[in-house]
């Protein structure tokens, strides 16, 4: 199964631990899954929503398909998530404890459908971003040395 990568979310990486990840289906328009081929969808400040025992995915960006017709659609409407029952509660259960979020991470295409990984994240403070900084800076550093 290959998958090809439509859209990141850095800062997502940047932001926030990722303790858990999960990948779900979207229920999108045809002219989204047009547009999202095309590779214009974005992620950045869009976060994963649980209301009534639905996911939904708020604040994503997928531009107008280029070709569309009179009728296209909100580039940045809310978006249904399509998980199992027994996944949203699970997910519910843990964006219930204290300081956690729901954050898109990739979309991507897989076996011909559209698909969202997100995690479960908790907001990094501005010391561990420097020390995960810090961290990837000696990584390099070793592998330049070791190559040498």
């Amino acid at each position: 199964m290959e998958k090809i990568v439509v859209a990141t979310n850095k800062k997502a990486f940047h932001e926030y631990n990722i303790l858990e990840q999960f990948e779900a289906g979207i229920q999108l328009k045809g002219s989204e899954v047009k547009s999202i081929r095309e590779g214009k969808a974005s992620l950045k400040q869009s976060y994963v929503l649980i209301r009534k025992g639905e996911a939904w995915l708020r604040g994503s960006h997928i531009a107008s398909y280029s070709h569309t017709g009179y009728e296209g659609h909100d580039p940045v409407r809310n978006r249904k998530l399509l998980l199992h029952k027994k996944e949203i509660q699970k997910i519910n259960s843990k964006l219930a404890e204290k300081g956690l979020t729901a954050i898109p991470t990739r979309m991507y295409i897989k076996s011909g459908f559209i698909k969202l990984e997100f995690g479960l994240a908790k907001g990094k403070k501005l010391y561990d971003k420097r020390a995960t900084k810090k961290k990837r800076d000696v990584e390099r550093d070793i592998k330049r040395a070791m190559k040498v």
